[in-house]
């Protein structure tokens, strides 16, 4: 008896997998120092921004890769579904 949907699973945690290397490449932070131009000020500012979308891409594959992990053990096919057995009306 196959206890989870395996290609469900498989695509969690390939999912998991790439929000974790993405947390892993976006963990170091941009820093500013005193006395930056205005130039240096919008980069930072822009490396801000991206490092921040980063941080939401990885949230949100780790999220959607541990609900698929859960989904794959209530996604099991059981057999005769594609029959239904029809019961008759109580009289």
């Amino acid at each position: 008896m196959v206890l989870v949907d395996k290609r469900i699973l498989a695509g969690g945690i390939a999912m998991i997998i790439a929000g974790i290397i993405v947390t892993i490449i976006s963990a170091e932070t941009p820093i500013g120092q005193s006395g930056m131009s205005e130039e240096e000020v919008i980069d930072l500012l822009i490396a801000e921004d991206q490092n921040q979308a980063y941080q939401m891409l990885s949230g949100i594959l780790v999220g959607v890769g541990f609900l698929l992990v859960l989904i794959s053990f209530g996604a099991r096919r059981k057999k005769d579904s594609a029959t239904r057995k029809e019961k008759k009306p109580a009289e």
